[in-house]
């Protein structure tokens, strides 16, 4: 796939990436949706992996597409819960490579059916101080920042940083003493509001029921057998069983909430 560029971005106005021009691959129409920032350490605990993965899926559901950094850890977390067609990656080197290396079939797969952006050139390889760079734009991107764990003085809480001066709300899990300092700091301060509902934290975006209205999830309503969906939809059956959208119990296909 090409990489091809964006001059003058609409979505990077009034921030310090104005007038950069933005390299992307994939489906540009992605922009024009809602869209949530998660950022996060790259080694969460159970805990943060569990409520990243069910906050990024339900945002999805919701027709909200998750923003994040393709990283190992709360990235690459989110990325996956929320599907390659409802994510926006933004890489911290040039489109040309795929870092890092260990994503680079989940890279692949949202240049393909999401959306990688860059403002960095072609050829442009993952130095130190791009990554604080790349930060910036992915808070930029979000209409919020969700953090899901973040120790004091990570690269994550410089992304906090960034949001303030953005003015974006930010959202962090609740974490026990010890664990997440970053976000339990922030909390400590009333610099972030905690999640304590998931249902009522994607009901500021949309509603989980939003995708009823696809024609597959209608059809799934009536708990056709797996083999009629098949016939049906053909591949969509296991797309959406992959999303959580659908489970397969005794040979009949069954809609989750």
């Amino acid at each position: 796939m090409c990489t091809s560029y964006i001059d003058n971005a609409d979505f990077l106005q009034g921030t310090s990436l104005e007038g950069k021009r933005i390299y992307y691959k994939g489906e540009l129409s992605l922009l024009r949706r809602k869209k949530v920032s998660i950022v996060g350490s790259r080694k969460p605990n159970n805990y943060a992996k569990k409520y990243t993965h069910d906050i990024a899926l339900k945002l999805a559901k919701a027709g909200v597409v998750v923003v994040s950094g393709g990283a190992i850890g709360v990235d690459a977390l989110a990325h996956k819960a929320a599907g390659e067609k409802n994510t926006i990656m933004v890489a911290a080197t040039g489109l040309d490579k795929r870092y890092p290396a260990i994503n680079k079939n989940l890279i692949e797969q949202i240049e393909k059916e999401g959306l990688v952006l860059s403002q960095f050139a072609p050829n442009t390889p993952s130095f130190k101080y791009n990554f604080p760079l790349r930060n910036e734009l992915i808070v930029a991107l979000g209409d919020v920042l969700v953090v899901t764990y973040a120790d004091k003085n990570s690269g994550t809480m410089r992304s906090v940083e960034y949001a303030k001066k953005l003015g974006k709300e930010i959202f962090v899990l609740p974490h026990r003493l010890g664990e997440s300092e970053g976000t339990n700091e922030l909390l400590a301060k009333k610099e972030a509001t905690a999640i304590y509902d998931i249902d009522a934290f994607i009901a500021r975006f949309g509603t989980l029921n939003a995708k009823r209205k696809d024609p597959f999830l209608a059809f799934c309503q009536t708990n056709p057998t797996y083999d009629e969906a098949i016939a049906k939809f053909g591949s969509r059956v296991f797309e959406a069983e992959l999303m959580g959208e659908i489970a397969i119990i005794n040979a009949r296909v069954v809609l989750q909430d």
